[in-house]
């Protein structure tokens, strides 16, 4: 299983991507069948906040999606990867 860790219109810094991974590793408890995980973060310098997107591909099922928006990019990774 692998985990990727993209950032638009950002630099991913080694404390982001130690953070996104270890949220994204928790969905493995959930289901078996995750091969590879993709969270993308993003800055939004007109809204003042950031976008996580954190995508589950897994077998036989359709991707699992979670979206999070706000002003902290931590919280919103958190969020994104507790709704996927």
């Amino acid at each position: 299983m692998r985990i990727n860790v993209i950032g638009k219109h950002m630099e991913v810094t080694p404390a982001i991507r130690a953070h996104a991974e270890a949220k994204a590793a928790k969905l493995l408890k959930h289901y078996d069948g995750v091969q590879l995980i993709t969270v993308r973060v993003e800055e939004e310098p007109h809204h003042k906040g950031f976008h996580a997107e954190a995508v589950a591909d897994v077998e036989k099922h359709d991707d699992f999606v979670g979206n999070a928006k706000g002003p902290d990019l931590f919280a919103a990774i958190d969020e994104a990867c507790d709704k996927a």
